[in-house]
């Protein structure tokens, strides 16, 4: 270990001894990488080891994934799945940040994988090229602690929905059009007033009801502003640390900068989490 590395460690964790996962398992590189989590006393050497344990699937490599997929890499944890069956375009890299011009053409998934190989070593990129599917959903969703949904479909949002419900996996589901995004934390599997999304939205728009970005636009930046806030609260969901956004919508103005959160109740009469749920499988999804 270097000088500056025995100093930086000093400097972090004193001369408390600690067990397998405390940071003094942790190598020189690791102490200075993650050393400004690891003085944040809400994540300090424990968490931080956490997070390098912690297993995330993100659905969807584009506009909210790529900043939630730099970040969570870049944050330290360990094993990040991601789904997508699509290739780069042009057209993506005015807001999928993961991605760059030499990457057209490309599955986006190989292309992730290989900036986050930059970014931070410690971190396994494991490329799903598929396309998310109740044929799938369950066991995708299975090897992993916590879904972070990006996808740019409601009919993709509320399958991941059920699938993590009945997997009994926290889901931080966001959403972007124009210069509005909004996220939220789902766990209505846990006791408690924890609604799912289908007791937000109830079931899905008809077709064509909704515009879709490519048809309406969005502004790249709004991508990276809700993507982060994702990252943000996938993180606080493996730390078990602040105040969930279950139960709570959180909404982003870019055009006006004001934020606003609304408070989500569980619907007893949600088909899926209510009191008489009709919804006990994911067939209700089958093509």
């Amino acid at each position: 270990m270097s000088r500056a590395g025995t100093a930086l460690r000093a400097a972090l964790f004193g001369t408390r001894r600690l067990d397998y996962n405390g940071p003094m398992e942790f190598n020189d590189s690791q102490v200075q990488r993650y050393a400004r989590h690891i003085l944040l006393k809400e994540v300090g050497g424990a968490g931080q080891a956490k997070l390098l344990d912690a297993r995330v699937l993100v659905i969807g490599a584009g506009g909210l994934g790529s900043p939630v997929l730099l970040y969570l890499a870049a944050a330290g944890v360990g094993t990040i799945g991601v789904v997508d069956d699509d290739t780069v375009d042009l057209t993506n890299l005015q807001r999928q940040v993961v991605h760059t011009t030499s990457a057209v053409g490309r599955p986006k998934v190989e292309s992730a994988k290989e900036t986050l190989a930059a970014i931070n070593p410690d971190v396994r990129l494991v490329p799903h090229k598929a396309r998310i599917a109740a044929g799938n959903a369950l066991d995708l969703i299975a090897g992993y602690d916590v879904v972070a949904d990006g996808s740019d479909n409601f009919a993709t949002r509320f399958l991941v929905n059920d699938a993590c419900y009945f997997a009994a996996k926290p889901l931080v589901s966001a959403a972007i059009l124009r210069f509005d995004g909004q996220v939220s934390t789902f766990k209505a599997f846990e006791d408690g007033d924890n609604p799912c999304y289908r007791c937000l939205f109830g079931e899905a728009p008809p077709a064509g009801q909704i515009p879709s970005c490519a048809e309406a636009g969005v502004l790249g930046a709004l991508c990276g502003m809700v993507g982060s806030l994702q990252a943000g609260e996938v993180i606080k969901e493996i730390l078990g640390i602040g105040t969930s956004l279950s139960g709570s919508l959180l909404l982003c103005d870019a055009l006006s900068a004001e934020f606003r959160k609304i408070a989500l109740k569980r619907d007893p009469g949600c088909p899926l989490c209510g009191a008489e749920p009709s919804i006990k499988d994911l067939s209700v999804h089958a093509d």
